[in-house]
């Protein structure tokens, strides 16, 4: 994945819904990220930094969600099924709740992969809000 000029990502950014621009800087997806890269045994923070940045890139339209996994793989060197794994709980936790946002940009279906059996024992961090 090419780096971007900023003034390029500005002028995407200011196109974006507000709930795409607001998930950007969010504190609660950067919560999301920290989280999934850590049970997913990342701790180096370069790395972490480029998971970062592509799913910044996801929410500008330069990276379709589906093509995010390959990312990790391939430019990141994540082995595949850590990769699979990392981009299907970021699709579960950061991706699916901007659901119609992303659709609409990419004017595509996102859908969450079924968690394999051995996924499901890990604790389930998705918590409702209550008002």
């Amino acid at each position: 994945m090419p780096d971007y000029p900023k003034e390029q990502l500005w002028e995407l950014y200011k196109e974006l819904p507000k709930n795409l621009q607001k998930a950007t800087f969010s504190e609660e997806v950067a919560a999301n990220i920290q989280e999934v890269c850590k049970d997913n045994g990342i701790t180096d923070d370069d790395v972490i930094f480029d998971i970062t940045k592509n799913i910044g890139y996801v929410f500008l339209g330069l990276l379709p969600p589906n093509e995010f996994s390959d990312i990790l793989e391939k430019e990141l060197k994540i082995e595949k099924k850590k990769a699979k794994q990392i981009s299907s709980e970021i699709t579960r936790f950061v991706f699916l709740p901007l659901k119609k946002s992303l659709e609409a940009l990419y004017q595509t279906q996102l859908k969450a992969k079924k968690a394999k059996q051995e996924q499901v024992k890990k604790k389930d961090r998705y918590r409702e809000i209550i008002e």
